[in-house]
This record gives structure tokens, C-alpha cells and sequence, in this order.
């Protein structure tokens, strides 16, 4: 039985704690997916998986052969694309995260053009606001908004997203246009902060090369870009975001923009990558176009 095949099948196991997802995500009946796991498991004289009726978690060994077999398989795809002039034949999974507003206004709707290039790729594209662990959650890269503080992954800078200050049309009719700093005391901030109970930084502008603060009243405070968006719409204060997530609802005039001289500062966006291995050129042909294609929409 090929060695490779079982690894690649323990890895897969153990990044979705589950025999089933793994079988679906492999194209494998479920029945097989055991089989690699039970024949590795003889192989090497160690239990690598917990099973429980519930999920599927790796032992001590279990965790060691996972971080050595990510990097062994790395390696290996890398090989088996050294000579390959062609990337039109480039194959292989690629596991990617990304926040929801860039997969639904800039990603996917420019994806099939890239997908109808490279055939035998297949992409898993998460998107949420939850920030994964790219390298226990097996991504092989993800897109991030703002600083980075993790220092045990590479972060490749792409380029940065422009902020907008904004209102709802029905909070507008009801308390005005704010002008200038000085009305912010008589306006509402929808609070944003991760996690509740975290302190808001208030109204947040540039100035030369500091980032000022206005501390700000605000009876809404949320966690989410969704529930951000919806709480900015159903007129509950300013709202500060990127105008990437809203050029729609400016354009239908559902949501209106303020105070443009002092917006806040624009946020970074990186690709990260974990660098104690070589990226498979799959992955770093798929990130090239990220980058691409961010940078000519933003």
C-alpha cells in the first residue's frame, strides 16, 4: 500500500477530526479512509487516533506524525512540480481563508477564470471573522485585515483597503449630518470590538502619520462585520469600514457617507503562509493571483 496515500489520509482525518468529512473531502469511501488510518497505525506500532462518538482527535504520536507529514507531503508535491514548465497542470488541494466581504465582493465572483486555467485544482475556501490558526487548522494560506501579530507565520503584504465613515439615510434624517470633530458629542458610535468586553477605541481618524481617537457614546456594541453592517443600516450610529463592503449601499443611498475629512486610517491586507516549509507551487501560483487581483480592486 502506498505510504504516501495513508499519510496523506491520516493528515486529512486529523485537520477535520472526523472520518467522514475526511472521506468526502478525499473522494473516498469511508470504509477505505479507516482502512489507511488502521494499516498506518500497524505500520508504525502507535495509536495516532482518539475516536469517540463524537470526534476524532490525535494522540501525542498522532500529533508529532501529523506536524512531521505536512511537511514531508509539502515537500513531496514540491518535487513531483519541479519540472513541470506547465502550470495548466498543476493539481492538488488548496485550503485558503479569507473574510466573508472579500470572498463574496472580490474573490469568488473573478474565481472561474483562474479555475477554468488550472483544471485539477481544487480550492476549500473558508470565510469568516473568526481568525483560524493557520497552521493547526491546516490552511496553506490566509488572507488577513489589519496588524499582524503572529510572529510564527510569514506575512506578505498585498496592499491596504481605504475606510469610509458612515450612517444610515434614517439615522441621518433623524440626527443630523455631522460636520466636524467637535459634533461627534452629540452623535451615536456602533461599537466594534473582538471579544465583548474588549474596550472600544472610539472614533478613530488619521492625522499626518498619528491615529487620533474620539471617545464616543454608543448603545450598541457588536462583534461581527454582519452584525456591524446591519447594525449601521437599522440607524444605530456611525459606522467606520472598509468601502469595499459597502459601495453597493452607498451607490442605493441605504447608507450614507460622513465626514470624509477624517477617515480612518486604511487597514493592511497580508497573505500568510507558514514558513518553516516550501510552498507547493499550486499554493504559491494561487496566491500570486490573490495578490493580483486585490491589488486591482482596491
Amino acid at each position: 500500500m502506498n505510504k504516501l496515500e495513508l499519510l496523506r489520509t491520516f493528515v486529512r482525518v486529523t485537520e477535520l477530526s472526523s472520518f467522514t468529512a475526511a472521506s468526502d473531502s478525499l473522494g473516498l469511501p469511508r470504509s477505505t479512509v479507516s482502512e489507511h488510518v488502521q494499516a498506518l497505525e500497524e505500520l508504525l506500532g502507535a495509536r495516532l487516533l482518539q475516536r469517540t462518538t463524537r470526534t476524532v482527535q490525535a494522540t501525542q504520536d498522532g500529533r508529532v506524525l501529523y506536524e512531521r507529514s505536512k511537511d514531508l507531503l509539502a515537500h513531496m508535491e514540491e518535487l513531483e512540480g519541479l519540472f513541470r514548465q506547465d502550470e495548466a497542470q498543476l493539481n492538488g488541494r488548496i485550503r485558503v481563508d479569507m473574510p466573508n466581504v472579500m470572498a463574496r465582493e472580490l474573490i469568488l465572483p473573478r474565481l472561474p477564470p483562474f479555475m477554468e486555467a488550472h483544471p485539477l485544482i481544487a480550492l476549500e475556501i473558508s470565510s469568516s471573522d473568526r481568525q483560524v490558526d493557520l497552521i493547526a487548522e491546516g490552511f496553506d494560506c490566509v488572507l488577513r485585515v489589519g496588524a499582524q501579530p503572529d510572529q510564527t507565520v510569514v506575512a506578505r503584504r498585498v496592499c491596504s483597503m481605504p475606510m469610509v465613515n458612515c450612517v444610515s439615510a434614517g439615522y441621518l434624517q433623524r440626527y443630523g449630518r455631522p460636520e466636524t470633530l467637535a459634533d461627534l458629542a452629540q452623535h451615536q458610535l456602533v461599537h466594534y470590538v473582538r471579544p465583548l468586553g474588549a474596550r472600544s477605541a472610539g472614533f478613530e481618524y488619521q492625522h499626518g502619520n498619528k491615529v487620533q481617537r474620539v471617545a464616543m457614546a454608543g448603545r450598541v456594541t457588536v462583534n461581527s462585520t454582519d452584525a456591524y453592517q446591519a447594525a449601521c443600516l437599522g440607524g444605530f450610529g456611525i459606522t467606520q469600514v472598509p468601502l469595499l463592503g459597502i459601495r453597493g449601499l452607498l451607490a442605493s443611498g441605504e447608507l450614507v457617507a460622513v465626514l470624509p475629512d477624517y477617515p480612518a486610517p486604511p487597514l493592511d491586507v497580508s497573505l500568510l503562509y507558514a514558513g518553516q516549509r516550501h510552498l507547493p507551487l499550486r499554493v504559491r501560483v494561487f496566491m500570486d493571483w490573490l495578490a493580483a487581483t486585490l491589488q486591482s480592486q482596491l
